[in-house]
């Protein structure tokens, strides 16, 4: 909880002048029933008009302060609570955005979503009811109990001895709420991947007819999740009926004790009426302290989930690079091995050079690693062993902006946003219109994009659903090039294109980016077969290296690929 303080810090005096206001409303509210008790003591009796008619006013004037009070706290604690949460979701999203890819996987991007949306919520929630009730309650708890004493020990002694009872009830329950939400809180984890992988899949669950089938996987999610959002209910719930037995006993004490003392003369009938009204407010007291706690065990649960999102170290810093080299070579593995969970090698003893404006094929089974190489070059992982050079240059050695700079990437399940194709090329980036349509053009997208009636202001939807998976792939390809990248990754980026188009994009590409190191994965020897060097991956570890010709020599894998697609006859 200690980061919700330096978030609440710059609002300081906001929250100041929220509170004193909302102390004076109280603190008038507290008055009212002591100025009615003096008003029937000590006004009334002295028939004196004038007199009855100041105190009626002052007490008009309590209840209009008390009024005014609450109404200015509550709304100046809305303002301030909407610019915490404001602040603490961009922070908490910007550091989701620049989590290193291990600590995403470590997270899971379901359980990101319900960091950002619902523990948020909890958070917000909590801050909001501590700046409404925070000082409102304890205020109208101590004043009254200090105003009844002065008033009548006897009868105030009665009421607080209820009060031990009732805040050992509180903390023994509240004690429970944490470990409670906090499951709770995973379960919607779970719940949220279920929904995310049915979104994503929704066309393909129609197709096999699967509704019915993911329906019950989702029932089995939300089930679970209710059963324990339940069993934290009841068990927080119980909380207010015992406060409220308790209060409502020290209320049946009260009167009894106080029906004696007036019957003996020991007490009057004015103070019993004020009494009942402090005890009225300090039960009211009571029930929002109660509230809070409920409150404060949700926001304890999200707000050490949040944390964890917000402490995580980047271990992917730069590192000082005191192994340069001079090189010829633009891009390098030297042996190169990496493992994602540290059990057996995802790929192994990976070793190739490129110089600058070659072409790398790589090519595989699914599953071989091919796309691994790919994210250590980017330095989304750190390699286990070996060394991966950029320029001469220690990849671990470039800032995350330095490297990001010099790639143009499209990989397998990438993404276009609900924004016309412009936009979804540009992606923020300072790129003209002439670059755009250009990259378009070496990207074959040219003319399906001048085809709609709108062109290059044509809205995309989300996922662009509203796309042929050929065109999606030319657009993301557009992308991809119109900022000029140093290195241009294309991972299994033109498997819904057909071969001819396939063929002239590469042709296109060496055309028109002679500078660009160019690496393709790809399914299809077709898209590789002109590479200046191929590699062929299985299991992580290099079976055949070389040119097409070459390969097919030497590498009876690629071969077999090879004759297996068109009988190794390719459309140049």
């Amino acid at each position: 909880m200690r980061w919700v303080f330096n978030y609440l810090k710059p609002l300081g005096k906001r929250i100041a002048v929220g509170i004193t206001i909302k102390a004076i409303g109280t603190v008038a509210e507290l008055m009212i029933p002591f100025l009615l008790t003096y008003i029937l003591n000590n006004v009334i009796e002295t028939e004196n008009s004038g007199k009855i008619v100041l105190f009626g006013v002052i007490m008009a004037f309590c209840g209009v302060v008390a009024c005014l009070g609450n109404i200015i706290g509550n709304r100046m604690a809305a303002k301030t609570t909407m610019l915490f949460s404001t602040r603490m979701s961009e922070t908490l999203f910007s550091k989701t955005l620049f989590l290193s890819a291990r600590s995403t996987d470590k997270f899971t991007i379901p359980s990101l979503e319900s960091r950002i949306t619902s523990d948020t919520y909890n958070v917000q929630n909590f801050i909001g009811m501590m700046q409404r009730m925070g000082i409102r309650a304890p205020m109208l708890l101590i004043g009254g109990i200090i105003i009844t004493l002065i008033m009548d020990k006897s009868l105030a002694l009665v009421m607080i001895a209820t009060l031990p009872f009732i805040f050992a009830i509180v903390y023994s329950i509240s004690r429970k709420g944490v470990p409670l939400y906090s499951t709770v809180q995973r379960l919607v984890d779970g719940m949220v991947r279920v929904v995310r992988e049915d979104a994503n899949g929704i066309r393909v669950i129609k197709a096999l007819s699967k509704v019915d089938y993911e329906n019950e996987r989702y029932d089995k999610a939300n089930l679970t999740l209710k059963k324990n959002e339940t069993r934290a209910g009841v068990i927080m719930g119980v909380v207010n009926p015992i406060m409220t037995l308790l209060m409502n006993l020290g209320i049946v004490a009260v009167v009894g004790v106080s029906a004696y003392l007036v019957s003996s003369g020991r007490s009057s009938a004015t103070t019993v009426i004020a009494f009942m009204q402090y005890f009225t407010l300090i039960s009211m007291a009571m029930m929002s302290l109660s509230r809070m706690f409920v409150t404060y065990t949700k926001c304890a649960a999200s707000a050490k989930r949040i944390s964890g999102v917000l402490d995580e170290e980047n271990e992917l810093k730069p590192l000082e690079d005191s192994s340069a080299i001079s090189t010829d070579a633009h891009v390098s593995f030297e042996n190169v091995s990496f493992s994602y969970l540290g059990k057996r090698d995802n790929i192994k003893n990976v070793s190739f050079s490129l110089k600058r404006g070659e072409t790398l094929g790589i090519i595989g089974a699914t599953g071989s690693g091919k796309s691994t190489m790919l994210r250590l070059l980017m330095r989304f992982y750190d390699a286990s062993s070996g060394t991966i050079r950029i320029g001469g240059r220690d990849v671990r050695s470039y800032s995350s902006d330095e490297l990001s700079a010099m790639f143009g990437l499209v990989l397998q399940n990438d993404f276009l946003y609900a924004d016309t194709i412009e936009e979804n090329i540009r992606f923020g980036r300072n790129i003209d219109d002439e670059a755009i349509v250009a990259a378009t053009k070496i990207a074959q997208a040219y003319d399906f994009i001048t085809s709609f009636p709108d062109g290059f202001q044509h809205r995309v939807s989300t996922g662009g659903t509203n796309l042929s998976g050929g065109q999606r792939q030319r657009l993301l390809i557009s992308r991809a090039i119109a900022g000029k990248p140093e290195i241009l990754i294309l991972d299994d980026s033109s498997s819904a294109l057909d071969y001819k188009t396939d063929a002239e994009l590469r042709k296109a590409l060496s055309a028109s980016l002679p500078d660009s190191t160019i690496i393709t994965v790809a399914q299809r020897v077709s898209s590789v077969k002109n590479c200046d060097l191929i590699l062929v991956i299985d299991e992580g570890e290099i079976i055949g290296c070389g040119k097409h010709e070459h390969l097919l020599d030497t590498c009876a894998e690629y071969r077999e690929i090879s004759e297996s697609q068109m009988g190794g006859a390719f459309l140049d």
